[in-house]
């Protein structure tokens, strides 16, 4: 068994070569001809010297290319790295220095930042600007660095697949998203990325799936059609749509997030499953369904992951959508998914996001025992996971050894990520030990604190930080977008959340700002909070 990523899609591709794959806007690809096209690409990559091992950046938004891109990188064994398109042109010059990319797959609008980057990095000798689906015009220039097009990368390429055995051994990695410190890239084998993020593991019933499972579902059952709303440069969005094209499913992505376009999509291709990056998508999507004229009701499922789906929100979208199933779930970049729950109007009564425990997943008390979920109910732990976890982080022993720990004959991927164990199996996440705020002796969890404050009519959007206090360490503050001209006092924000959460969980100081600092994804960046904080401390 080769459980190979390349391996996985080529064997959808055998058995529906004719049904579409992925979709962008108007365009829609089958599965035969997004096979023909990634194979004309990994000829070109390894014409030019490109083999098992070595590293290609990918820089792009979403597009047919960017899903091209991958496949062909991982079809002649090499090594995709993600690009975060927001970089400017020092954290392009660390992403390519630390990963040692020597190939450079980019959207031409790019060309001016590559023209900066690529020259200072003498291993990166192979750089091709693909199309941009916002701006697939731009005409901008490639000789100062020596970079071709892509349809002159593909052209005379052969589209067969005739490539060599590929292992289960070879290297996936996924570089983090950097919030909290520079990026690091995430080790994984392609098997245990397949088993944690790719559907090798049942989620729900935990039952290890062998090859050929996938696309035998593919034959057997109808596709669905799909939309990752999150930007593929990052693992969330990837996965989800490795995981569909294993199976058979039309994808569809989105260059950039738009609220009422996504609407648009859902109605015009009755999609029926969207994957979103909590609040920062879900808010703006179902305020854009109340004020359009959308349906929806193709939607079955709405599943949210990598961010808080807060308790307003999701009865907004319960409320909207009552015959829907909507899912959270946990994990990260260096465990994948660890827990997924089936939301309802009971369970989004609590203070976070509720999870049952998947396969391999565990607690860790402070000593990292192994906490016994049925004998703990409210102690606080560390969620770590065993079996398929990464290798490491790339060129990081030091931070590997900490994050990647052997407990007695098993390895255990432990990120930082804190819950609280409730009854049933089941976790409510508390988030990441590193932005835990210690307050007088009291941990206090950001995204508790926040949860709370969402619930609030005047809070759209709203990070918490920690800020130095002479009498107690640190102190709770928040900082908030508001939803309107309303900006609540301090002691207003106090009196609301008293009834929810104890005294030492209550906010100090309140800064308001005109957009919560996020990714693309809507991943909290919680050191720029500190800062809008701290300028703004006293408000």
């Amino acid at each position: 068994m080769a459980l190979n990523i390349a391996d996985l899609f080529e064997h959808a591709v055998d058995v529906v070569p004719d049904r579409p794959v992925i979709q962008v806007g108007e365009r829609k690809v089958t599965y035969a001809e997004l096979e023909g096209s990634a194979n004309q690409l990994a000829h070109f990559l390894a014409a030019r010297g490109v083999g098992p091992g070595d590293h290609v950046g990918i820089y792009a938004k979403n597009s047919v290319e960017h899903v091209v891109a991958l496949l062909a990188v991982f079809k002649i064994r090499a090594v995709a790295i993600n690009v975060n398109y927001r970089y400017v042109e020092a954290e392009l010059n660390y992403l390519f220095d630390n990963s040692d990319i020597v190939a450079l797959l980019h959207e031409r609008t790019y060309a001016p930042l590559v023209a900066a980057t690529a020259p200072k990095h003498s291993a990166l000798e192979t750089i091709v600007a693909m199309p941009d689906p916002t701006a697939p015009d731009d005409t901008s220039d490639l000789g100062s660095f020596g970079g071709v097009t892509w349809d002159e990368a593909l052209s005379g390429q052969s589209a067969e697949r005739d490539f060599g055995e590929r292992s289960p051994d070879d290297l996936y990695i996924l570089y983090t998203g950097g919030t909290t410190g520079f990026p690091k890239g995430v080790m994984w084998r392609h098997e245990d990325f397949w088993r944690v993020l790719g559907g090798g593991i049942d989620f729900m019933t935990a039952e290890r799936l062998e090859e050929y499972d996938q696309s035998k579902k593919a034959v057997e059952t109808d596709p669905m059609v799909t939309f990752p709303l999150s930007p593929l440069m990052h693992g969330g969005a990837q996965a989800a749509m490795l995981m569909h094209l294993f199976a058979g499913h039309l994808t569809i992505l989105a260059p950039k997030f738009d609220p009422d376009e996504v609407w648009r999509t859902i109605d015009a291709n009755g999609v029926q499953l969207i994957f979103m990056t909590g609040d920062a998508m879900a808010r703006p999507l179902i305020e854009a369904y109340a004020n359009g004229d959308y349906d929806g009701s193709s939607l079955v499922a709405v599943a949210s992951s990598a961010a808080i789906f807060s308790r307003p929100v999701k009865e907004r979208w319960m409320a909207t959508f009552p015959n829907a199933f909507f899912t959270d779930s946990v994990g990260a970049s260096e465990t994948g998914f660890q827990g997924t729950g089936l939301q309802d109007a009971e369970n989004i009564k609590g203070e976070g996001c509720v999870v049952s425990l998947g396969p391999e997943s565990v607690v860790l008390g402070e000593g990292n025992e192994i906490l016994d979920l049925a004998t703990n109910v409210g102690a606080v732990g560390r969620l770590a996971r065993t079996g398929s976890v990464p290798v490491g982080y790339y060129k990081d022993p030091e931070k590997s050894a900490k994050t990647f720990i052997q407990l007695g004959d098993a390895r255990y991927s432990v990120p930082g990520d804190f819950a609280r164990i409730e009854a049933d199996n089941k976790v409510t996440l508390l988030g990441r030990g590193s932005n835990c705020i210690n307050t007088g002796g009291e941990k206090v969890y950001p995204e508790e604190v926040e949860m709370a404050l969402k619930a609030h009519p005047d809070v759209y959007d709203v990070l918490v930080v920690g800020l130095t206090d002479e009498n107690y360490g640190q102190a709770v503050s928040a900082v908030i977008q508001p939803r309107g001209e309303n900006h609540p006092t301090v002691e207003e924000l106090r009196t609301f959340l008293r009834s929810q959460l104890s005294g030492y969980k209550l906010p100090r100081s309140v800064t308001y700002v005109p957009e919560i600092p996020r990714s693309a994804t809507g991943k909290a960046n919680y050191p720029k909070a500190k800062e809008l904080a701290t300028q703004g401390v006293g408000v």
